[in-house]
Order: structure tokens, then C-alpha cells, then sequence
């Protein structure tokens, strides 16, 4: 009997059987986020990027981040000199202002604060006066445009090591450019750069190729960070229902995370 071509698989009804083709959807038990100890990745401070728009905001995702069991946030607002033209000044104001509003309620958690720096040229000129904000092991936070690899990345990815740096490419399964060339992760691998991905990712809110290409580098195991990328409420109602995907109990199962280092 010849096969019956379903979703680019090829199943037979000699085989399988009519129902074999409606499989259900494999659900497991809610992972506990605990375990992560530490969110790398949101924009929670308030009224400075396209994230939070003021400080009640920022407080309520606060509270659901604590509710998922994180102990720990650094939140990383966009510095990009075209459109988000913040300084570590501006940026530590708003961390020093959410820390004092968690302190009056007496929350269990920390925030701290770095960036999430658009690579181009004015980044490059951060790099050299040393004006960067890090985290953790003199980590960087930093992404590439969506629509094409920058011109500046490999200076970028060598200025930063040169002067100290140690570079981690933000949600690095979601530059479509790289979709057809997976080898590109573990090039970058290679070269020192550590990889964050987005939790989101895996459950195709972004799009099915940004999926594949999430799992693709857990299955290889190139990545070292996993973080919120949190803007919004509904990004933290996303990753609850997330925590049931076989994928985000992969990562968290693999010992890999360096989420709870940043502790």
C-alpha cells in the first residue's frame, strides 16, 4: 500500500492503522522554574525601552516572576542608540527605584541589572572606553539585528574578549538568517560565545523554524543560559503554561543551565 503523506511524514494505514495518524500530544507534569534559582533576560525596568511602562508594571511581573519560583532577576533593558539611548546612569536609577519599592514590601527576591546591547557601532565604542554593564562573570548581553548577521559582529565577539568580556548572545535560536545553517551555533560555541535562549521559543510563540531551532541546539547541547525575555504579562503566562513542553524538561533535566551560578 502505497504511504499517505501527512505533514511532510510518511505513515502507512498497514501499518499504523487509520487512528495511528492522530497521536496525542505528549504533556508532562508542569516543571518546577525553581531550579533555575535566577532569570536572565527581561525589561522590567520601567519606561526606558519597549518593556515595562512604569513602576506598578514592573512590580506585578516582579510578583508572578516570584510565584514561578525565581529568587533572582537580571533584567537587561535595550541599549540601542537609534531608538533606546540608555546609559548605566539611566539604567541603574530604574534598578535602584524597583529595589526600593521591593524593599517596602518586603519581597524574598533579587533584582540586579546589565543591558542587552544591539550590536553596532556605538556598541563597539562602549566596548572600548569599558563603559559596559555586565552580569555574573563579566558576562555581556548582546543580540544581532532580525533581519541580516551585523557587520560589526565578529569585532564585536572579538573586542569584547579582548578586552576581558565574556559575550552571550541573546536568544540566539531566533535570527532566521542562521535557519538554514545550524552549524553557525556550534561555530559560535567554538569561538567562545555563550548561548541564551528564550523559553518561549520552545513552545512556537515566535515561529515553528524558531522552534526547531531551539530544540536543535538542545539536542546538541550549545546552550548556557535560558531566560523570560519577559516585556509583558502575557510572556510569564506563556512560560507557565511552557513548563509542561518535553523540551524545557530537557534543559532543565540536562545540568547544563548556568542560571543558578548568577545567583
Amino acid at each position: 500500500m502505497k504511504p499517505y503523506i501527512f505533514q511532510n511524514q510518511f505513515y502507512s494505514f498497514t501499518n499504523m492503522g487509520l487512528f495511528g495518524l492522530f497521536k496525542k500530544k505528549v504533556v508532562l507534569e508542569p516543571k518546577d522554574l525553581s531550579i533555575l534559582k535566577v532569570d536572565l533576560h527581561s525589561h522590567l525596568i520601567p519606561g526606558i525601552d519597549d518593556g515595562s511602562p512604569d513602576l506598578q508594571t514592573s512590580l506585578d511581573l516582579i510578583e508572578q516572576f516570584m510565584s514561578l519560583g525565581y529568587k533572582k532577576i537580571i533584567t537587561t533593558p535595550h541599549i540601542m542608540i537609534d531608538f533606546y539611548k540608555n546609559t548605566p546612569e539611566i539604567i541603574n536609577k530604574g534598578l535602584e527605584d524597583i529595589r526600593n519599592a521591593i524593599a517596602v514590601k518586603q519581597w524574598n527576591i533579587e533584582i540586579d541589572a546589565a543591558a542587552e546591547y544591539y550590536t553596532d557601532e556605538y556598541f563597539l565604542k562602549m566596548i572600548e572606553e569599558k563603559n559596559v554593564l555586565t552580569f555574573g562573570d563579566n558576562y555581556v548581553l548582546f543580540e544581532l539585528s532580525f533581519m541580516q548577521e551585523s557587520p560589526h559582529f565578529s569585532e564585536a565577539i572579538f573586542q569584547m574578549q579582548l578586552g576581558g568580556y565574556r559575550p552571550v548572545l541573546a536568544h540566539v535560536e531566533r535570527y532566521p538568517y542562521w535557519y538554514n545553517d545550524y552549524s553557525k551555533y556550534k561555530d559560535l560555541k567554538d569561538r567562545g560565545v555563550l548561548l541564551q535562549l528564550n523559553i518561549n521559543s520552545l513552545s512556537g510563540a515566535y515561529s515553528p523554524a524558531t522552534k526547531k531551532a531551539a530544540e536543535h541546539i538542545i539536542d546538541e547541547g550549545l546552550f548556557d543560559f535560558i531566560g523570560s525575555d519577559c516585556h509583558h504579562m502575557q510572556h510569564l503566562q506563556m512560560i507557565d503554561k511552557a513548563r509542561s513542553l518535553p523540551y524545557l524538561h530537557k534543559v532543565l533535566d540536562s545540568g547544563k543551565l548556568k542560571n543558578a551560578e548568577l545567583l
